[in-house]
């Protein structure tokens, strides 16, 4: 990952039934928005759906998993491709990208899946979304990309697909 930062999050446009306990909850331009774990979510009818949070959204905490950044002479933060700089004593705001971040390496490709047993496109999706599920769910999955993508690959060749 960029910066060295190697933590797993879940895709932006990902939807999940219910927020983390102990999200909080930030308004910005007449929206609600929601942030966990440097995660951050906007309602989507009954459920809610991971997003890039605004530019100028105030959170009053970082994520864990955050990398400290020394960039055109100050301090700013990131993690899950969002750039925070310290807002006062009270918290964080989320800044566009800084120029001088550079080409930092480029995110990982997603994995390619192919279905060995003829499985359908809604039930690969199934298949995709329980396996990153379950993959989170294994030991430093969560401090290190490379295991989490070793565990959804291997949950998947388990339901009989082909993870390139």
């Amino acid at each position: 990952g960029q910066h060295r930062h190697n933590h797993y999050y879940p895709e932006r446009g990902y939807v999940v039934p219910r927020l983390p306990t102990g999200s909080i909850s930030s308004a910005y331009g007449g929206g609600s928005y929601f942030f966990h774990g440097g995660v951050w979510y906007r309602p989507s009818g009954t459920r809610f759906i991971v997003v890039l949070p605004p530019i100028g959204i105030f959170v009053p905490v970082l994520p864990s998993a955050y990398v400290t950044l020394w960039i055109g002479g100050s301090y700013v933060y990131y993690a899950n491709g969002v750039y925070y700089a310290p807002a006062g004593v009270d918290g964080y705001v989320v800044i566009a990208p800084p120029a001088e971040a550079g080409t930092a390496a480029a995110a990982a490709p997603e994995p390619v899946i192919y279905p060995r047993n003829g499985q359908s496109a809604e039930q690969t999706e199934t298949d995709r979304r329980d396996c990153n599920r379950w993959a989170t769910t294994q030991p430093a999955a969560m401090q290190d990309a490379s295991v989490f993508q070793r565990a959804l690959a291997a949950c998947m060749d388990a339901r009989g697909y082909t993870v390139r």
